[in-house]
């Protein structure tokens, strides 16, 4: 039932980014607009949804959940990183390949996903996976691109996403609840979460000649990686650790770490790559091709999750 439900989700959100694809193919758009709708996702609604995410009651469900959550998407990272060094030397995977298996778009894909499948009261677990990310993204992803060792500490601490998580739980943990007036604009905003995500990933996607990408062999084999061979075995080894089976929800907290797991690669690899000049082109067609195949891959790899 629930990859039924994920498939369905997904169909859904493909047709929104078509609406986007179709409103640059007119030229009512263009590719570069998406960079607009973006700003609004990520500084904009992305902290609503997590903002009100936070909005419960700090139960000692949710406080073990949140905790298992984090645990996960800490242990899946180091995961990654093993099995990436290994693979990457084995198939000789460049810093791009080894970045866009690693890091996942959790955000803009990961969110929309869970609001509609599961319901808004899981998006707190969901937001565990993406601050860990966000702090791996601006450490060990910056470096890996870059081809040095630097760390942004400032990106860290500045990024709009983290200080939303820890707005948020700081209202759960001193169980402050915002005024009616305030939760009904986070409310009007995060239902737009979906849609503009969608959009803005079919605009971006319309500036990209997809016959080129299709044509590179090299493609395959990487999207292979990120979207089954990598997050199977993680999987496998996730559900030998017995992790899940600590707290009464830890089959669905899993679930929606092992959905960021198998999601397209990251947005934000391409943009460091534009920044550091580090074949930003190439690493757009990776993130284009992973985006194309999450209607297959996302639903047998759901499938795999709930068999394991």
């Amino acid at each position: 039932m629930l990859t039924w439900l994920l498939l369905k989700q997904i169909f859904v959100m493909f047709l929104m980014m078509a609406c986007g694809y179709l409103l640059v193919r007119v030229r009512l758009l263009k590719p570069e607009d998406s960079r607009s709708l973006s700003v609004v996702v990520v500084y904009l609604i992305m902290p609503c949804v997590i903002v009100k995410a936070f909005q419960v009651e700090f139960t000692d469900s949710i406080r073990s959940g949140f905790i298992i959550a984090l645990i996960s998407a800490v242990v899946i990272h180091i995961l990654l990183f093993i099995l990436t060094a290994v693979v990457g030397k084995i198939l000789n995977l460049n810093r791009i390949e080894r970045a866009s298996i690693i890091y996942s778009n959790a955000g803009n894909l990961i969110v929309p996903l869970v609001t509609a499948v599961l319901g808004e009261e899981w998006v707190i677990y969901a937001s565990a996976f993406m601050c860990v990310q966000m702090v791996f993204l601006w450490t060990h992803c910056q470096s890996l691109i870059k081809g040095e060792e630097v760390f942004s500490f400032k990106k860290v601490i500045t990024n709009i996403n983290l200080i939303a998580v820890i707005l948020g739980f700081s209202l759960l943990i001193f169980n402050i609840k915002l005024p009616g007036v305030v939760m009904d604009t986070l409310k009007g905003l995060s239902a737009t979460i979906g849609p503009m995500s969608m959009i803005m990933l079919g605009i971006m996607l319309a500036g990209i000649k997809i016959e080129a990408i299709l044509c590179q062999k090299r493609i395959y084999l990487v999207c292979l990686l990120k979207m089954i061979i990598v997050p199977a075995l993680v999987m496998f080894i996730m559900k030998l650790s017995g992790l899940y089976s600590l707290t009464t929800d830890g089959k669905m907290i899993g679930f929606i770490s092992i959905l960021a797991l198998i999601a397209p690669a990251a947005m934000a690899v391409t943009q460091m790559a534009q920044l550091y000049n580090s074949d930003a082109e190439y690493s757009g067609s990776i993130n284009a091709v992973t985006t194309l195949s999450c209607i297959v891959t996302m639903p047998v790899m759901t499938q795999l999750y709930m068999m394991l």
